[in-house]
């Protein structure tokens, strides 16, 4: 069991950087080149190929190589799942917070 915590902390990591939401939140439903990401988030290739390495070290996404293009996609749509659940059980809070600071 401690081992499954360890891989579960391991990969919940890629949840835990702003540049790697925004790549998984492009890559939702579809597969994307590293150049379409590039131009998407604005950042360096150095930046975003790391960024993918990492994903990719933890089970998060796949590659395959079509021409001269390297495409990344997301290994499971339930990854997206947990992106999604994290997003609105934030939402939920900043309303709350919002609510709160109102209400003083």
């Amino acid at each position: 069991m401690k081992q499954l915590y360890k891989i579960h902390a391991e990969m919940c990591k890629v949840f835990s950087n702003s540049i790697r939401l925004e790549i998984l939140n492009l890559l939702r439903d579809k597969e994307l080149s590293v150049t379409e990401l590039i131009e998407k988030t604005k950042l360096s290739q150095a930046n975003i190929s790391q960024h993918l390495s990492i994903m990719k070290s933890k089970g998060i996404v796949t590659s395959s190589r079509k021409g001269k293009n390297i495409y990344y996609k997301l290994t499971n749509p339930k990854i997206i799942k947990a992106f999604d659940i994290i997003r609105e059980v934030l939402t939920e809070r900043l309303k709350e917070d919002g609510r709160i600071v109102k209400e003083l």
